[in-house]
């Protein structure tokens, strides 16, 4: 069982290395597109700026998977005992996938304001599906809270109890 472990945890850091690469390597693209676009002779640095936004906003997005994976799968040596750490970690993990959604919908909206309004549609969906998002967040995190709350009120009765009969016996 052990060697399975430490396999799985090798190829998890493996994964979240290359994810990690690859984030980079998007970010250097987005840059050397923006120092060509400025070295045409008529350049389109407007358009290209705003892919190299997008870029940059989808390699922050796989950076922080490859982070996430690396730091949950890699390097703890143990799971995650207590709801509230749960939690955090799937909160912090799904604002960030949030936010490179709504960034995302962002510069959707103003290339498809400039090239054809009809495929509006398309950034409109991307906003919603970011909004649905949030919204399943902010129920996690209240649904989440009610059972932490009630087994923190359940395991307090309970050590109530022991010292009543630990007294009383």
């Amino acid at each position: 069982m052990r060697l399975f472990e430490v396999i799985t945890r090798t190829v998890f850091a493996i994964a979240s290395i290359v994810l990690m690469l690859l984030a980079a390597a998007l970010i250097v693209y987005a840059g050397v597109q923006v120092i060509v676009a400025y070295r045409q002779p008529d350049p389109e640095v407007g358009s290209t700026l705003l892919e190299a936004v997008g870029y940059t906003v989808i390699a922050i997005a796989v950076f922080d998977v490859g982070k996430y994976l690396l730091e949950e799968e890699s390097f703890r040596t143990r799971e995650m005992r207590q709801a509230g750490e749960a939690r955090r970690s799937m909160t912090k993990f799904v604002t960030t996938i949030a936010v490179a959604i709504f960034l995302e919908s962002l510069v959707t909206v103003f290339e498809a304001s400039k090239a054809d309004i009809s495929t509006m549609i398309y950034p409109t969906f991307l906003l919603l599906g970011g909004v649905a998002l949030l919204v399943g967040l902010g129920v996690y995190q209240r649904l989440s809270l009610t059972v932490e709350n009630e087994v923190v009120s359940t395991g307090e009765k309970d050590k109530k109890t022991a010292r009543m009969r630990k007294s009383n016996g």
